[in-house]
């Protein structure tokens, strides 16, 4: 097999090489990460991820290369429970992560592995203070976006001289927006740095000479031919694009779908379109405000929207559902990002439909395989159904002492729903947002009109007490 990488003399981990099987030979039991794999749900871990951990305890360098979907979070998370030293009060991991969001998702998966060591995350949009404030309690992994991170290291807000792993994930990325000088700025600055883990979902990507790499392990899990099987592409040509994508999704049964478009001005002008034909649909890009971009991702999360109109920056890293559909208004420019959209869906063996939307004039990139059959879209189909769920805000979260329990107690109490009638409920610092069935939601807000915050905390002590005087009974 012909090696895709600059060959920097290291190793070379696949999973169809004899010795890759030797690689994988079972490693001591580690009672904390039987643990941590007990409170996510997982009873086994995959090919790449026991590979992925037994390099990052053994060797120095390693370069992670697996599709989007495989699970690298947690393969380039485990392992941290064997390497961070419970008695050391300083920041022994650094994360980074090119976006907000993926940032945040890497911080809730350590928070549901439930190590006991504590992590903090840094990115742009999120207030400073708190950060600064969160940092003089150091967390012995901080996760960060690179702008943000050197940023805190140019103000000295933490002590650099205890870190001694570094993780930068889709590293591609970073480089791909911009973020060269910092990257090399905070890796100027890691003296004690021993340990150095680059992880991608893109093949053939260049490593730059400031990540310091040296003979590094390569964990090379991305198939030569990523053409997924389980993936059914189909193209619709049309003189009027946006016509077709309203008539497509039409045709899609009311299943949600991602589309995708290569500008945010686009994104946004295809969400007004759809949304005045009578299509619930939302935009979601990087020059949204950080609020409005999680809440974009939160209705759509929680089947509130359906339709969710985007650039390449949910392409990958983002907590969003598995997809049946992914739609391309516009093809993106380069092939290894038509591949991470489609990421989005026909994952972990499962089926998915990925949808070329063309203008009659408009030539096929050499990505695309020239043989590929177009589609006719019925124009008479109905509207899709409206979604399933509408969101509710709620003005309090964790930092106000308010958590799921108690929001399912207040919506049941005082707004008398029932457990079918609620959905995802998603508890943020200062905010929190619970899914309602559009079919109640009216009359629950009539219920609850003139409750305010305070009254949410008096309606979530009395819950609180009547639980537990409700256990002391069953205890007795």
């Amino acid at each position: 097999m012909k090696n895709r990488y600059p060959n920097f003399g290291g190793r070379i981990v696949r999973p169809s090489n004899i010795w890759a099987i030797r690689y994988l030979c079972p490693m001591k039991i580690h009672q904390p990460t039987t643990d941590a794999l007990a409170n996510l749900g997982i009873e086994a871990l995959n090919t790449m991820q026991l590979a992925t951990q037994k390099a990052i305890l053994e060797d120095t360098n390693i370069l992670l290369l697996s599709p989007t979907g495989s699970g690298k979070t947690l393969a380039f998370l485990l392992p941290l429970l064997q390497i961070l030293q419970p008695n050391t009060t300083a920041v022994q991991c650094l994360v980074l992560a090119p976006s907000r969001e993926l940032a945040l998702q890497i911080e809730q998966v350590w928070k549901k592995m439930a190590t006991g060591f504590k992590a903090n995350v840094c990115y742009g949009g999120h207030a400073m203070a708190t950060e600064i404030k969160n940092l003089s309690s150091p967390p012995a992994l901080l996760i960060g976006t690179p702008g943000r991170i050197a940023d805190h290291i140019s103000r000295r807000t933490f002590d650099l001289t205890s870190i001694q792993t570094l993780i930068v994930d889709e590293f591609d990325k970073s480089i791909e927006m911009g973020f060269q000088d910092q990257l090399s700025y905070i890796i100027g600055g890691l003296s004690a740095l021993n340990k150095r883990v680059l992880a991608s979902a893109t093949s053939g990507i260049a490593v730059p000479d400031f990540m310091g790499f040296s003979t590094p392990t390569r964990l090379d899990f991305i198939p030569v031919n990523e053409v997924k099987t389980t993936l059914t592409m189909k193209a619709v040509v049309s003189d009027n694009k946006d016509n077709s994508l309203f008539y497509l999704i039409c045709a899609l049964n009311s299943e949600p779908a991602l589309i995708f478009c290569n500008h945010r001005e686009a994104s946004e002008r295809a969400c007004a379109l759809l949304n005045e034909r009578g299509i619930y649909a939302t935009f979601y890009h990087g020059g949204m405000d950080q609020d409005d971009r999680e809440r974009a991702l939160i209705q759509f999360r929680n089947g509130s929207i359906n339709y969710l109109i985007t650039t390449d920056l949910a392409a990958r890293g983002l907590d969003i559902p598995e997809m049946k559909h992914v739609v391309h208004y516009h093809l993106p420019i380069h092939a290894h990002e038509f591949v991470h959209r489609n990421g989005r869906t026909a994952r972990m063996h499962a089926s998915g439909t990925s949808y070329l939307l063309l203008h009659q004039n408009e030539p096929m990139p050499e990505y695309v395989d020239k043989s590929l059959k177009t589609m006719t879209l019925p124009t008479n189909n109905p509207l899709p159904n409206p979604p399933e769920f509408v969101t509710i805000y709620v003005s309090g979260g964790k930092k106000n002492k308010i958590n799921k329990i108690d929001i399912v107690g207040f919506f049941s109490q005082k707004g008398a729903l029932e457990k079918g009638d609620l959905g995802l409920i998603e508890v943020k610092d200062f905010t929190s947002f619970a899914a309602v069935k559009r079919t109640k939601y009216k009359e629950f807000l009539k219920r609850i009109k003139d409750e305010k915050i305070g009254i949410l905390h008096d309606a979530v002590y009395s819950f609180r007490k009547k639980k537990e005087e409700s256990e002391q009974k069953e205890v007795i």
